[in-house]
């Protein structure tokens, strides 16, 4: 198969722009986006995430869908030693993004600004000491379902990356999409969740950031829940 004719199931489905950018916004993808961003790798490559960063980092931790980089942001401000690879084919994402490293003068954290599948293909094995997928796109309607990021080949990628004793930290106020990721990252053999009772995964840990899709929920009523599993030893 060529690479102008990728396989439906690894096709990317979301939306890649939204409303027109104000021009701080527009500026910032303009100059420092181009510094920050990692390109696409090629097909079969491999590439060492910890060389993205001009000094050397503890670990990398790795945000999927980062939305408009309120949590990444913060993470990456309370963990300076830490470098943050966000991932994001949303250009308006990006670019809320970019204002919050901007403002905050971050210097340890670097964006894929395109479908996650391809630079999780090409990172080493055990190489990312965190993961985030956080109030991803629910995909509600049955036929799209298997568009739903958490799943078991985006799982298998992950458990591939992952080092030993790493955490998967997943969030949503969707029903249909916690029941999905419960079922899908409990029963993955390389994976344990981490909850201890059902109130555990209910209320956001105080190292968790909250997001606006975090607020939004929780203004429409909704609640959402936070899982974390741990990569198997």
């Amino acid at each position: 198969m060529s690479e102008s004719q990728p396989d439906r199931d690894e096709r990317y489905h979301g939306r890649r722009r939204g409303r027109p950018l104000r021009k701080l916004r527009t500026a910032l993808l303009e100059t420092l986006l181009p510094r920050l961003a990692v390109d696409r790798p090629a097909p079969g490559s491999r590439l060492d995430p910890a060389s993205l960063f001009p000094h050397p980092v503890a670990e990398v931790w790795l945000e999927i869908g980062f939305g408009g980089g309120e949590h990444l942001a913060a993470q990456a401000a309370a963990h300076p030693a830490i470098g943050f690879v966000g991932c994001e084919p949303f250009l308006n994402g990006i670019a809320g993004l970019l204002t919050h490293i901007d403002s905050r003068n971050l210097a340890n954290v670097r964006i894929y600004p395109d479908d996650a599948r391809p630079l999780l293909d090409a990172l080493p094995d055990a190489s990312i000491g965190r993961c985030f997928v956080l109030f991803g796109d629910p995909w509600p309607k049955q036929r799209h379902r298997e568009r739903r990021f958490v799943g078991p080949a985006n799982l298998d990628r992950l458990a591939r990356i992952l080092k030993p004793g790493a955490e998967l930290r997943l969030a949503s106020d969707d029903p249909v999409l916690i029941a999905w990721m419960i079922d899908h990252a409990w029963h993955h053999p390389a994976f344990e969740w981490l909850a201890e009772g059902p109130q555990d995964w209910r209320t956001r840990p105080a190292d968790w950031p909250p997001t606006r899709y975090e607020q939004k929920a929780i203004t429409a009523g909704r609640r959402p829940v936070f899982l974390r599993f741990r990569r198997r030893f």
